[in-house]
């Protein structure tokens, strides 16, 4: 397939008639225009080298897990009591917010899985941050015959247990969302917890954190350097555990697991996924471990019949610049580009999505599965927020507006349409599902969710 892109095509490329392949708009990548890049079918590298293999038996025994743990977190979260210690999220119709998008019904139905409103961390990192905490207290409660295996896991709760962890340290390095999630879950175990947060992570996801007795140490630089500078500490530690966010298979599992969920809760609204009812998957993107889970494990589950597509900011694209890297005509570009490489400067209000490289480990394990990638500009993240709001009522952080953008770049530009084309996708609309994946908001003190609404009014109203 070549790559593909949202730049002006001959009459030819609309639906119904032979697809001419469309080539990708590099030149509007660096401008910081919006773009779409869809996966063609030239050869595309696959596996790296070193990528470890993971298979849905893997995403089985994360769920394992996460099962063992519910009784011990229904004792540690109260808000996780009426649900048996699940920590799970709503997919809610949004027929209000689909037409306000202005997609048509004739194009399918548009679904949000809410993890704005996932408890405990009030993100999607909640999925892939708890789970590495919980599976590294698990082994050390094992290797201290503190647990045996079937045993009852409300034991790590116990005076010995929390005091076995209360010698060790968890750190991270974060923009926000994933040091919340790591910092609550494991001071709630009782580890020492540390989050390097960079210089565009938001001041009252840091006071949250210190209120929970974390330790939270501020970096000058962006989100790679909080996460280098972590690393570096924690290597010198040896009861320091790294949650490594561009490294981590145990994150990218705790993200993998909520496919099968996903599943059962789009068979129970009646929403059926096969090849004449397509399903299209919207997911914002940063580093890329929690859509690349994300995406992986549906891959497992839908086969073809799934089009995971990844958002980024128009100024830090890099998954996006990570899937052009050695494929024809970007050879400029090195094996893990930097959004700096590209003229960008990294700069967004969507801060969990600032980061400038994405990681190896998920772009290896995606690169193969992958539908396409598509960049959002700020005030598109902000009208959309307040759209969202105003339609559903749904409270949702910039960075989770994200996905909202998908349906409309599928259906409404060159690059999409080229893609439905390809894949023989246009008569199977009707049926299709669209599922716009919000990621972050629960938390956001009322103040700063107050300026959010504010501006993304502003940014709808039309112009003079």
């Amino acid at each position: 397939m070549s790559a593909s892109s949202a730049s002006a095509v001959p009459e030819s490329n609309s639906i119904g008639k032979t697809p001419i392949p469309l080539p990708f708009d590099l030149a509007g990548l660096k401008a910081g225009r919006p773009v779409l890049w869809t996966a063609g079918a030239e050869p595309r590298p696959g596996i790296a080298a070193g990528a470890p293999g993971i298979s849905m038996a893997d995403i089985e025994a994360t769920l394992a897990r996460w099962d063992r743990f519910a009784p011990l977190l229904a004792g540690l979260f109260p808000e996780l009591e009426p649900h048996c210690g699940v920590i799970e999220s709503g997919l809610l119709p949004v027929p209000r917010l689909q037409q306000a998008l202005g997609l048509p019904e004739e194009a399918g139905a548009l679904l949000v899985k809410a993890d704005h409103a996932l408890p405990v961390a009030g993100s999607v990192k909640a999925r892939g941050g708890i789970h590495e905490v919980l599976e590294h207290a698990e082994a050390l409660a094992l290797r201290h015959g503190l647990l045996a295996p079937g045993g009852d896991y409300r034991g790590l709760a116990s005076p010995a247990a929390r005091a076995l962890f209360a010698r060790h340290q968890v750190a991270v390095g974060s923009t926000g969302n994933l040091g919340l999630a790591i910092g609550v879950a494991a001071s709630a175990l009782g580890f020492r917890a540390v989050v390097h947060m960079s210089a565009d992570a938001k001041e009252w996801k840091k006071e949250r954190l210190r209120r929970r007795g974390v330790e939270v140490v501020e970096h000058a630089g962006d989100y790679a350097e909080a996460v280098a500078a972590g690393r570096r500490e924690a290597a010198a530690d040896p009861l320091c555990h790294f949650v490594d966010d561009e490294r981590s298979l145990s994150l990218f599992l705790g993200y993998a697991s909520a496919a099968p969920r996903l599943a059962r809760q789009l068979q129970a609204l009646g929403r059926r996924v096969d090849a004449g009812h397509p399903l299209f998957v919207h997911l914002p993107c940063g580093v890329g471990g929690a859509p690349g889970g994300i995406a992986f494990g549906l891959a497992q589950i839908y086969g073809p019949h799934v089009h995971c597509f990844f958002a980024e900011p128009t100024r830090s694209p890099c998954f996006l610049a990570q899937m052009l890297a050695g494929t024809p005509g970007h050879e400029q570009l090195g094996a893990n580009p930097s959004v700096y490489e590209l003229g960008l400067d990294n700069r967004t209000e969507a801060d969990g999505l600032a980061v400038p490289r994405a990681s190896e480990l998920a772009a290896a394990l995606v690169r193969p599965l992958l539908a396409g990638v598509y960049t959002v500009e700020d005030e598109t993240l902000f009208r959309h927020l307040h759209l969202a709001a105003s339609t559903e009522e749904l409270r949702i952080e910039p960075s989770a507006a994200a996905g909202l953008s998908g349906p409309a770049m599928l259906l409404g530009t060159p690059a999409g349409r080229d893609y439905l084309a390809r894949h023989g996708l246009q008569e199977r609309m009707p049926g299709a599902t669209h599922i716009a994946w919000t990621t972050g908001g629960l938390f956001v003190p009322d103040e700063e969710y107050a300026r959010f609404l504010a501006r993304g009014a502003a940014a709808a109203s039309p112009r003079p």
